[in-house]
């Protein structure tokens, strides 16, 4: 499943990307600013986050199709040590296949200059400001994913407010750091654009702002560890984590 949604995640990431960023792309040819590029960009992959997390594999798995998402549910004791690694080997396989079937589909556009298979690059700013950037961006996306699922009245909303959280990332905050907040992600692209410039940003960044997000969590209720890591647990699909107190 997570094979999968990360594969979908992929995939709509390079589509997305090709359509609005390749000079042969009428929409490109049409639409001159780069924030409204950004703009829609952001509107169509924050509907692609709720798509997949509210879709029933979505909800069978949890949804994450992110190691650093897993890796913090490990640290709260809800997800087992071997899960967390095969939850994170699948990740970054899916993530790979998911730009090869775009590579595929795309042919050699997706390869321009201008989409470079949607790698994510520190911005004007260089490294150390994506570095920062890309830590603040995951800290309040998975406290948010946290909070919002440890809530009766906004757990069912989680898919929601993560997909406007990333259409809002886009927007404003891939200029810092091409917005990943994903290390499977950021690896899909660069292992088929052969581009490694600065990858330890996107491994070490978002991993350390969301474990920095779960204790946070911790210490905000006194220990108490949050009540699943699926982003969407109120369904009918068998639960493979741990829940509950």
């Amino acid at each position: 499943m997570e094979v999968a949604e990360l594969g979908l995640y992929m995939f709509a990431t390079c589509a997305f990307a090709t359509v609005l960023q390749h000079p042969a792309s009428p929409l490109r040819q049409l639409i001159s600013s780069s924030v409204v590029r950004r703009a829609l960009m952001g509107l169509a992959m924050g509907a692609t986050v709720i798509a997949i997390v509210m879709s029933p594999w979505g909800k069978g798995s949890g949804g994450h199709f992110n190691p650093a998402i897993t890796s913090t549910f490990y640290r709260l004791g809800k997800v087992e040590f071997w899960d967390a690694w095969f939850y994170a080997i699948a990740l970054f396989f899916g993530a790979i296949t998911g730009v090869a079937l775009a590579r595929y589909v795309l042919r050699g556009a997706l390869g321009n200059d201008a989409v470079r298979y949607a790698v994510t690059v520190p911005g004007m700013y260089g490294s150390w400001v994506a570095f920062l950037a890309e830590l603040a961006i995951s800290f309040i996306l998975m406290i948010t994913v946290l909070f919002a699922t440890n809530r009766k009245r906004l757990a069912p909303y989680t898919a929601y407010f993560a997909g406007v959280l990333i259409a809002t990332y886009i927007t404003f905050e891939a200029p810092l750091s091409g917005m990943s907040t994903n290390p499977a992600r950021t690896f899909g692209s660069a292992f088929h654009a052969s581009y490694w410039h600065a990858l330890w940003i996107y491994f070490i960044a978002p991993s350390l702002g969301m474990l920095a997000a779960g204790e946070a969590f911790l210490r905000a209720r006194d220990g108490v560890a949050p009540y699943c890591a699926k982003l969407h647990h109120a369904n009918n699909e068998r639960c493979i984590v741990h829940h509950g107190p």
